[in-house]
């Protein structure tokens, strides 16, 4: 299954990503990928995705990532709400919990 998604490129300490149509089986840092259909800088906040491109690829079929998802979503390049893609939090037990269990 063919998925856009962002892969980390720049130095350390220096994050830049960019937006690659790839393989879902490839590892995000293989290096492999068929097209790059955009970039993201975190520092600057600054976006430049390839709309026609992004569209034609989810006409054929392709996922999109679910940060690729919230970032197209507040671009206006594909409508839809945005999906939360933070982990969930695990319940905490309480000290009460803890002895009563022992």
């Amino acid at each position: 299954m063919l998925k856009i998604r962002l892969q980390r490129i720049g130095r350390k300490n220096d994050p830049a990503f960019r937006a690659v149509l790839t393989d879902s089986k490839n590892s995000t840092k293989s290096g492999k990928f068929l097209e790059v259909v955009g970039a993201y800088n975190p520092k600057s906040g600054a976006t430049s995705w390839q709309a026609e491109r992004i569209k034609y690829w989810l006409g054929k079929g392709a996922q999109v990532s679910g940060t690729m998802h919230n970032f197209l979503v507040h671009d206006k390049i594909i409508d839809g709400k945005k999906i939360n893609v933070l982990p969930k939090k695990k319940p905490t037990q309480t000290r009460k919990v803890l002895k009563a269990q022992k």
